[in-house]
């Protein structure tokens, strides 16, 4: 039996890596989601078959999938599109929460997980089961504040304090002698003083991260669940746990290492907590006095619009927010009828989350071949007679490349201002998640339109139809 549940999990470690390159490209994405579903079905079943529990033991796994599964259709099946990130950002924590509970059980049952008895637990388990412990309790403390800043329950502005970058650097020390003791040691206390210690880190270093940078945060806790999940699969021994989260932890870093890229911001500062604006005023940008914003009708895009020869469609979070992006399409299936020429600009941050407006555009079918990447995109501003934002407001400020004290500053932009005419849709002059007053709003070429971005964009597509 046990030869065939190696081979069952080889088969799921296959399907797992396949997952992952399906889910590289939103065209293989749906493929890539199946890949994973029946890999996770095998690595289940494979795991029961071979546990050699009881009739009682069977019981409690199938009821614990059961309730389980309730809970995630529920919730599936009721999320918003414009709730994934903080629900990605539950899921993580829940992820490192049972790392946490795991390392416990492997520590107060080691026979169970053939790693000694308790008191004798042999000590490349203890330092096993440490780091899964550690990095599980800084995933699900990370991930929980990441959750309240995503969701409006808490401020999604940097939350700073003296010598926080020391208090983090002494927490990490004292957090690193205490898995040195603990593996010499095999001290319950000091379990569960690591614990204690790791969700404390977790929640230190989440907090002093700004809303602009919430879609590295999100990447980077997923890195986290994965090594929490491959430490905790050393302890006990299981192969498809150490595979798995190590596919996971590093499909996570290099993600978080292609956010920071198009941030500019540095991955070991992002690992360490460190990126969130240090001082109040970087926050503010911008200053001095303004020329006057142009407000426009949805009746005078449509005419411009119209007359286009083309046009670059910006969606951000303001689209993910009124659920526009069918209209969106629909827009462009009127122009391009027209002769006009439509594709759409992605910034990688774009939204609360990494592909976040990548599966809005492909939930309104909307043609992967006209879906283009910040680096592709941002030359053809220059040729764009007209760019449409929709809410996409920090990943359009030029304030990104010429105020030094802006808390954005250096951060890679799509470059709409470049554009002949740049319509904006936005229900008022508000900042963006980053707190940053858009410079974009007050160009002359720039002309707002005020509203909900789906009712604006309707209004638009009626125009179109006279």
């Amino acid at each position: 039996m046990a030869t065939i549940a190696t081979l069952a999990y080889l088969a799921a470690s296959v399907l797992f890596i396949l997952a992952l390159r399906g889910l590289s490209h939103p065209e293989t994405s749906r493929q890539g989601n199946q890949y994973g579903m029946i890999g996770m079905g095998i690595a289940i079943l494979a795991t029961i078959l071979n546990s050699g529990m009881d009739f009682g033991g069977f019981v409690l796994i199938i009821a614990g999938i059961a309730i389980g599964g309730s809970i995630g259709t529920i919730i599936a099946s009721r999320i918003q599109m414009t709730s994934l990130p903080q629900l990605v950002a539950a899921f993580h924590s829940l992820v490192g929460m049972a790392a946490v509970f795991v390392a416990a059980a492997a520590l107060y049952s080691p026979q169970s997980f053939g790693i000694g008895v308790p008191g004798n637990i042999k000590g490349a388990s203890l330092l096993e089961m440490s780091l899964g412990l550690a990095i599980g309790a800084i995933t699900f403390s990370g991930s929980v504040i990441a959750f309240l800043k995503l969701d409006g329950r808490m401020s999604g502005a940097p939350i700073l304090f003296a010598n926080q970058h020391k208090l983090n650097a002494g927490l990490g020390i004292l957090l690193l002698l205490l898995v040195i003791l603990f593996v010499a040691t095999g001290s319950p206390t000091l379990f569960w003083m690591i614990a204690i210690l790791a969700f404390g880190l977790g929640f230190l270093l989440i907090i002093p991260i700004g809303g602009a940078d919430m879609p590295v945060v999100v990447s980077m806790l997923n890195s986290y669940s994965g090594w929490a999940a491959a430490g905790i699969g050393f302890t006990i021994g299981n192969l498809l746990l150490i595979v798995t989260g190590a596919l996971v932890g590093a499909s996570g870093a290099i993600l978080s290492y292609i956010m920071c890229k198009g941030m500019n911001r540095s991955i070991i500062n992002v690992l360490l907590g460190g990126f969130g604006s240090d001082s109040g005023a970087a926050a503010a940008g911008g200053g001095g006095e303004r020329a006057p914003v142009k407000a426009g009708s949805p009746e005078d895009a449509a005419f411009i619009m119209k007359n286009a020869g083309k046009i670059i469609v910006v969606p951000g979070y303001g689209m993910a927010v009124a659920q526009a992006q069918q209209v969106v399409r629909e827009m462009a299936d009127l122009l391009k009828k027209e002769g006009v020429e439509v594709s759409y600009a992605i910034h990688p941050v774009a939204g609360r989350m990494p592909g976040h407006m990548n599966v809005l555009l492909a939930e309104a079918n909307v043609p992967y071949d006209e879906v283009h990447e910040l680096e592709e995109i941002n030359p053809e501003f220059a040729e764009a007679d007209v760019a449409y934002v929709i809410g996409a407001n920090d990943v359009t400020n030029p304030a990104a490349k010429t105020d030094k004290s802006s808390a954005i500053y250096g951060m890679p932009i799509l470059d709409v201002e470049r554009a002949k005419t740049v319509f904006f849709v936005k229900r008022g002059m508000a900042s963006g998640y980053a707190g940053v007053e858009n410079e974009l709003f007050f160009r002359p070429n720039t002309m707002m339109l005020f509203g909900d971005a789906k009712k604006v964009t309707q209004e638009i597509v009626q125009a179109l139809q006279r």
